[in-house]
């Protein structure tokens, strides 16, 4: 019911329109929603624990290596080795976790899709996993490495459309699978892209479209279901709320 007809949604249901365990197990997660939050984060720890001790293990290797080759040294310089050996292992594992999400990300059987729900809907958790990875990276490192091209990589990687000749100059993405960049496009520094967006207790997940040569300046704000038409100038702070629809710079030339 909540894909074809929105405004039926119950936001506060404690059953399920599913049918079957699914439905079983989507009106547990609606009735008991703490334990049932709880439980759908775990999953989460371990794809955070696997995905970063496995970016950390190539440092580490280099660290122990190290403590191992310089115990006869001097222990002043013995330190120093060390205090390089993990910064190094900080911008390995950087440059290692920056991969290896995206392919856990493309393993995992969740895809997001737009949808209309209730937060406490199963069509809402591919959503919650995917940022949830893509939050692994952000807070960890990608401040480090934007504006570069391994943060554009990075967002490539894991489902965002970008053009040639974009730059990228924040971190601030929410949805990047869900985000479409064309080409010759300038992302202004700490401007959020967030394919979602809240209403009256339901989570809206729909595309972001940034045309051709469009400016996105300085913090500005753009939420899903928005598209910035080709040449667009978003001015710094400004915020686009959803639903918008700013037409190409050259049709409002030619009206």
């Amino acid at each position: 019911m909540e894909k074809n007809n929105k405004d039926m949604i119950d936001v506060n249901a404690t059953t399920s329109d599913r049918q079957g365990l699914a439905g079983a197990l989507e009106g547990f997660f609606r009735r008991f929603r703490t334990l049932a939050f709880t439980l759908t984060m775990v999953p989460i720890a371990f794809l955070y624990v696997f995905c970063m001790g496995l970016s950390l293990t190539p440092g580490i290797t280099l660290l122990t290596a190290v403590n191992e080759s310089t115990r006869d040294l001097h222990f002043i310089l013995r330190n120093s080795l060390l205090g390089f050996s993990v910064a190094a292992t900080f911008f390995s594992y950087g440059l290692t976790i920056i991969f290896v999400v995206p392919l856990v990300n493309k393993l995992l059987p969740l895809k997001v899709k737009p949808t209309r729900a209730s937060w406490f809907s199963f069509s809402v958790l591919p959503w919650y996993y995917h940022n949830a990875l893509t939050y692994l990276v952000r807070y960890t490192f990608l401040d480090f490495i934007t504006p570069t091209p391994l943060n554009k990589l990075f967002y490539q990687m894991m489902g965002m459309k970008v053009g040639k000749g974009t730059m990228i100059n924040t971190s601030n993405i929410s949805d990047p699978c869900l985000i479409e960049i064309g080409d010759f496009v300038t992302i202004g520094g700490s401007a959020s892209l967030v394919a979602h967006y809240g209403q009256k207790g339901m989570l809206v997940i729909d595309k972001l479209v940034i045309g051709d040569r469009a400016t996105i300046g300085l913090k500005a704000s753009l939420f899903g279901d928005v598209v910035i038409g080709k040449g667009v100038l978003v001015k710094a702070h400004e915020v686009v709320l959803p639903k918008t629809r700013i037409p190409d710079v050259e049709e409002k030339k030619a009206a």
